[in-house]
């Protein structure tokens, strides 16, 4: 089967994924390069029955060919619904998510990135408690990171820490920008109402602005519900992927200027003003990537690294 879009869309589907009956829950998984296989694995264990729910994955231009076909001999041999999309070419986080969920059977949509597990064997459950309550349209239940082996992903460990990972309590206090677009459950009426903004390119801020956009016609709600979140990258890959967000960062706040006092918008404007302050960027790179270092350093030179790009666009 193809997926008529303006690329070219191919799917796999197992047997089970075949039927044409809805389920109550679609769990979408975006990915590129990182292998799902892991996350399918422990979903598998979590129906309650026979198409409790479906799993639909989408592979962002099929840079692997290998994972590609693995996880297609991987999916046959599951009694679950499961369908592979695959992309000709990278389309992105926001068009991939679009993607899927267009092509979702069920009410419900459940986003996990494919470097993710559930924290429990009662995630979904928490998921369906939320779903059968029906006092919200979308529900973040947060994430977690385990503390890595691998000493170059140490960094990345502590920002996440400190930055994203937060109770349910303290996410409802902060509000519709704590949202990520990772452990996102969501009506699938509500994603077609108010799909991810396609203008935002590459990494970074399609998910806050989503939330912030959804808020203002739906019911946002924060639970505690978290998976555990891998994928850490080294200090090399964060400084990229900081200095190519910051454009994202821009239409952002173009898109919603109330955020104008977000604690990234506001370094930005006070390192606007200080002469020369792009010639510190090799200085915060080697600070961050400079292993020996405490943490809090490494983590405030890669927020300054931030500021100072995100300051050339603003």
């Amino acid at each position: 089967m193809t997926v008529m879009t303006e690329i070219p869309t191919r799917e796999h589907a197992n047997a089970a994924g075949q039927l044409t009956h809805a389920p109550a829950l679609s769990i979408l998984v975006p990915f590129y390069r990182d292998n799902p296989i892991p996350l399918i694995n422990a979903l598998g264990p979590l129906a309650r029955r026979p198409g409790d729910f479906e799993i639909v994955l989408f592979d962002d231009g099929e840079p692997d060919e290998a994972l590609n076909q693995a996880v297609c001999a991987h999916i046959d041999h599951f009694d679950l619904p499961i369908r592979l999309l695959t992309s000709a070419r990278n389309r992105g986080r926001a068009i991939g998510r679009n993607i899927l969920a267009e092509q979702a059977r069920a009410p419900w949509l459940l986003y996990l990135d494919a470097d993710m597990t559930p924290a429990d064997t009662t995630f979904l459950d928490r998921y369906r408690e939320a779903m059968d309550a029906g006092d919200a349209d979308a529900v973040f239940g947060g994430y977690q990171t385990r503390e890595p082996d691998n000493a170059a992903h140490r960094l990345h460990a502590a920002l996440s820490r400190a930055g994203d990972q937060h109770d349910a309590a303290t996410r409802s206090a902060i509000g519709a920008t704590a949202f990520c677009a990772s452990n996102l459950l969501v009506r699938a009426d509500v994603m077609q109402a108010c799909p991810y903004d396609d203008g935002f390119a590459g990494w970074g801020w399609e998910d806050v602005d989503w939330a912030v956009t959804a808020a203002k016609r739906f019911r946002l709600t924060h639970i505690d519900n978290p998976a555990w979140h891998g994928g850490l990258q080294p200090a090399g890959d964060l400084l990229e992927k900081f200095r190519a967000g910051a454009v994202n960062f821009r239409r952002l706040l173009e898109r919603h200027p109330e955020l104008a006092d977000l604690p990234g918008a506001r370094a930005a404007r006070l390192l606007k003003h200080v002469p020369g302050q792009h010639l510190l960027r090799g200085l915060w790179a080697r600070l961050c990537r400079n292993e020996h270092l405490p943490l809090r350093i490494r983590t405030l030179a890669l927020k300054l690294w931030r500021a100072s790009w995100t300051s050339e666009v603003l």
